[in-house]
């Protein structure tokens, strides 16, 4: 690349942390500037960012204040609690053009992103295998997992953006791959997370917990199914295969860890609750599709979302 990539950042949490680690130790490649208010950056000062131990020295700018010029490459890493929020504060950082890259989990925030900001460059992502603790703006982490970055069938004209943000996150050291069929895989990863991000907050436990044959196993497949029977009606083909294969996914998960929905609730955060069960009734009741076990699991999440502290 001729010049450094005008990277901008919003959302410090698990991913914010880990991709801010290793973009900011190549000046080479980029400028990076993070998106956070006034509040967030003095709680920032004060604490500091550590990622696996080491101190992160991270450039800010209020969202008011508006950069010399706009961001080539915007990633969006917020929870999705606060993406409407997010939405607002990256504008001005961003410019006709710009590649946004969101890796929130679900399958409805690149469609915001896109309603927001139509002369932007959206593409689709999957993040996996990133095994992540956070305690506050603490991460650690033993791998740092993958992107799988496309774009929807027929959009010819994010083909350049596309390859331009595969090369440069590549040469950063972000291993990230291309996926034609990015929808199918942001499918896959969705219903694998209704099931199992739900199931492991709702029954306090760990990726064990459904894991071990019994009820909470066989809730957590009948959510995914659930999600499975949506993605189908909207035209995207999940099959059985498809069900088999993130079956074993999940069995391959640490008994003992858990995921971020489960670190969210425990810290006395807000769940993504709207990302998934969320997401399963609404697109049910637009399909005519009956979802009984999400709709247990949005009940439930709701009493410990109104537990939550902030």
């Amino acid at each position: 690349m001729s010049s450094p990539l005008r990277v901008s950042l919003i959302g410090l949490g698990a991913l914010g942390i880990l991709y801010s680690d290793i973009l900011v130790r190549r000046p080479d490649l980029c400028t990076l500037t993070i998106i956070a208010d006034k509040e967030r950056q003095a709680r920032y000062a004060k604490t500091g960012v550590f990622c696996n131990g080491t101190k992160l020295e991270l450039n800010y700018l209020a969202p008011e204040d508006k950069p010399e010029q706009p961001a080539e490459l915007m990633l969006v890493a917020v929870k999705g609690t606060t993406l409407d929020s997010a939405i607002a504060d990256i504008r001005n950082h961003m410019g006709p053009g710009t590649i946004v890259v969101s890796v929130l989990n679900g399958i409805t925030s690149e469609e915001f992103l896109e309603k927001a900001y139509p002369d932007a460059k959206v593409l689709r992502c999957v993040s996996q295998g990133m095994d992540a603790l956070r305690v506050d703006q603490t991460m650690t982490a033993t791998h740092a997992g993958m992107l799988y970055i496309g774009a929807p069938k027929g959009r010819d004209d994010l083909a350049e953006p596309l390859k331009k943000t595969l090369d440069f996150l590549n040469a950063a050291g972000i291993k990230a791959v291309g996926d034609d069929d990015i929808e199918h895989r942001l499918y896959c990863k969705w219903m694998l997370n209704v099931g199992v991000n739900q199931c492991v907050t709702v029954f306090e436990g760990t990726y064990g917990t459904v894991k071990e044959e019994g009820m909470q196993r066989e809730m957590c497949l009948g959510a995914m199914r659930e999600a499975m029977a949506i993605a189908n009606a909207e035209g995207v083909n999940l099959t059985e295969k498809d069900f088999e294969e993130y079956k074993r996914v999940l069995d391959g998960l640490s008994s003992d860890s858990m995921p971020s929905m489960r670190q969210d609730a425990l810290a006395g955060r807000r769940t993504e609750m709207a990302l998934f069960a969320g997401t399963v009734l609404e697109k049910g009741r637009k399909l005519g599709i009956d979802t009984p076990i999400n709709y247990w699991l949005n009940d439930e999440l709701v009493n410990i979302d109104n537990r939550a502290t902030h």
